[in-house]
Parts: structure tokens; sequence; C-alpha cells
């Protein structure tokens, strides 16, 4: 997009980082009437090429609203895969999961009288990526600004200058990192965090089977880690396919990841399980070491973080895009609340109000996933009993499971207006 659409290069907010959740909150913001640049280092339409990274992302129900109100969904809906249950059980070296099971139903969430939703669903990256970048091309309220970076940074108490590579200059009210957890906006700032590696490695592949999943994802937790199998859409010669997140030791994931393909196969089908018949892996192998990283505040002088920028989490709940994008809908609300008002919306009482209201979620979901897998990822005999015992008895008691289903979908908690589906 041209730059001669702005005020001498003078915008509301700057985002740095055009991933998910930068590309997300850019649309949200301008959607919301907030003139945004959107800054990143690569070509934007490199973000979409087949296979990129490799990944996908669980959609919850409310993230799902408010893709659907930015008009983003449509564009995704045919390539997403429903959630409708999750099953959960305790497994060993074998691979053979316990019989001591929690099972999550979708319709225990809905209210009465409501259509059954589900859960959540699953999209490849490369298509949340597509869309979100075609809907920005024609949002007149965001400028892209790629390949370009930030090389210098002034904030003071009136407005934050951003220096490119390129030479630009551009002037902000307010600077959103949305760098991911390891960002240079947030070291200039000197925001400290506390990080920690879990010495594992998630092996990320796609997987054909000979039975259909039926929307169920299931999280085998083995001694090395968990084990996700997310169910996807069928492949193109009706090839049923799930998409697997396989956490392992980072010294037998390396192992593992040097294996010809037999003998990754061997591996691979035995920690799978036959539930859904013969299966194989297909295509790549990725990986990705495993962390935990929190920023100690979420706010400086003109400068807020989202996503993982504030916090990277375990994926052990399949719940880290979901804290971003409910960073995401809380921020434009604070900003759009203090715009209609007058108000400066990069001052410190405007974002101190962002920073309040998602910090005791965040660190109640990062405390949740690293007890999580601190306690399933072990082969200790004594506690794989009582984990198993603790999930059956879950699974006997119908408030408990509708309870643990509202929180994966996302709606507990007091929710921004976006996540309710509404316009802020």
């Amino acid at each position: 997009m041209s730059s001669d659409r702005f005020d001498l290069a003078v915008f509301d907010l700057a985002i740095v980082g055009a991933g998910l959740n930068g590309s997300l909150l850019a649309l949200a913001a301008g959607k919301a009437g907030l003139r945004t640049a959107l800054i990143d280092r690569v070509p934007l339409k490199s973000l979409t090429a087949a296979g990129f990274d490799g990944r996908t992302t669980a959609i919850a129900y409310t993230s799902q609203r408010l893709f659907a109100a930015l008009d983003v969904w449509g564009d995704v809906a045919g390539d997403a895969e429903p959630i409708r249950d999750i099953r959960i059980s305790d497994a060993g070296y074998d691979g053979q999961a316990s019989p001591l099971f929690l099972h999550f139903d979708h319709r225990e969430a809905t209210p009465v009288g409501q259509d059954h939703a589900p859960m959540g669903w699953i999209v490849e990256n490369r298509f949340l990526r597509a869309a979100l970048l075609q809907r920005l091309a024609a949002c007149p309220e965001v400028e892209l600004v790629s390949p370009d970076e930030v090389v210098d940074t002034t904030r003071d108490l009136d407005r934050a200058q951003l220096t490119l590579r390129s030479g630009r200059r551009l002037t902000a009210r307010l600077v959103a990192s949305a760098e991911g957890r390891f960002g240079a906006m947030r070291e200039e700032a000197g925001i400290g965090a506390r990080s920690w590696s879990y010495d594992q490695i998630a092996i990320v592949l796609v997987a054909h089977h000979e039975r259909p999943h039926r929307g169920v994802a299931q999280e085998k937790f083995l001694p090395g880690g968990p084990f996700a199998i997310l169910p996807m859409g069928d492949g193109p010669q009706g090839e049923h396919r799930s998409s697997i997140v396989w956490t392992e030791r980072a010294g037998t994931a390396r192992r593992l990841l040097e294996l010809d393909p037999p003998r990754f196969q061997a591996e691979f089908a035995r920690r799978f399980g036959d539930h859904l018949g013969p299966v194989e892996p297909v295509g790549p192998r990725w990986s990705h070491p495993l962390g935990l990283v929190h920023a100690d505040r979420y706010i400086d002088t003109r400068l807020v973080l989202v996503g993982d920028a504030a916090h990277g989490i375990h994926p052990i709940a399949g719940q880290g895009y979901n804290l971003g994008v409910r960073d995401i809908a809380a921020l434009v609300e604070v900003l759009v609340d203090a715009k209609r008002l007058g108000l400066d919306i990069g001052a410190a009482d405007t974002l101190e109000r962002y920073a309040q209201w998602r910090r005791a979620d965040n660190f109640a979901m990062v405390a949740a996933t690293d007890l999580l897998n601190r306690l399933f990822s072990n082969d200790i005999g004594p506690l794989r009993l009582a984990r198993g015992v603790g999930l059956a008895a879950v699974n006997r008691v119908p408030p408990l499971r509708r309870f643990f289903v509202r929180h994966a979908m996302g709606l507990v908690g007091d929710l921004p207006r976006l996540i309710r589906g509404e316009r802020p």
C-alpha cells in the first residue's frame, strides 16, 4: 500500500512482527479505525508459501468468533477441521493408552436451546496467513511495511519514533511488539522475562491413517512428553489426515529425526497406536525446541507486548495462540475506548488497563501448562497411577467436565467484545 495515504507517516499504532499475532492485531486495529503500520523484515507473501513451517493452529471457539467478526473466518472455514471431542490419556513407552482416560464432549458446553458448536478448529497456518494478508491488503487504515525492519526506536511521553533500515521514519502513538518470544523490542525496553527450556523438542508432521478421526483430538501423555493427534480435513485423494505434535526429550528427539523412513515409521506407529488403523507419517518432519517465556511486565513507555512476546507457553494444551488472540481483543478494545473518549491511546493509564486485564488469564495458563508438563512427562509408577485415577475421576463428574470444556473453548472470564463476536 502506498504511504501517501497517511499524514506524514504518523500512525496510531505501529506493530513490529507480522506473524499470526501481529497480522491479526493490525487487522483488528485497522477495522476499528486505528491508523496502523505493520512492519516485518521478510516479504509478507513468503509467509503464505505452502509448508512454510509445517504448523497448524488450534482455533478455540471464542477465537473463531473474533475471526468471524473481522470477516476472516469465511476465508478459512473450508480448510478448518472442527474439534468435536478431546480424549486425554496416560501412556507408557509402548504407546498403549491407559484404560483410565478423560473425554471431553463439545455438546456438554452448549447452552440449552442452542446448536452444538465445536470446541475449536484445526487450521493450517498458511491458510490463516493467506486470509489475513488478503484482508489486510484491502484495509485502508493499515499500511504493510515489508520487507523492512526497525533499527532504532525512540519512545518518550508524547510519541514513539521508529527508524527503519530503509531510512524511513515512522511516528506512532504506540508501538506493539508481536515479534515472538525473544523480540528485540522487549529487550531494548529492559523488560525482563522468566524463561527456561524444557529440554524437549516437538516433532511436527502430518500422518495418514486408515479410519476417519471423526473430529476427535487426542492427547496421549508419554514419558518423554505429550503426543497430540489433531484432526485435519481429508487430503486431495480423500486420505484421512491428522496433524501430529510429538514431544520428546531433546536427545531422543534428535535421534528420532535422524532415523531413516522405515525406522522412523516404526517408532512413530508405536506411539500413535492402532485406534485409527494403519498409520504412516507423510511429507517433511519439522522440529521446534520447547520452553517457557513470561515477561515481567507487558507494557513500557509507548510500548505494549502481545502474544508470544508477552508469554510463550508449552503446546501441551494447544492454547498458546488463543491467549494471543485474547490479548489482541483486549488491547484493541482498550485503545478504541480511549480514542472515543479523546484520550491518549499510548498513555500509561491506558496501557495499564490492558496489562491488568490480561495478566491473570495469561499467568494462569502459563502456570497450568508448566505444571501439566512436569506432572505428566515422566514414568514414575505411583505418579502414573495417580494421574490415571485423577483423569478417570474427572471423567465421572459432568460439572467438572463442563468446566474444563468451557475453559478450552475460551468461554470463562472477562471476555472482550471481539471475543464475544462483537465489534469494539
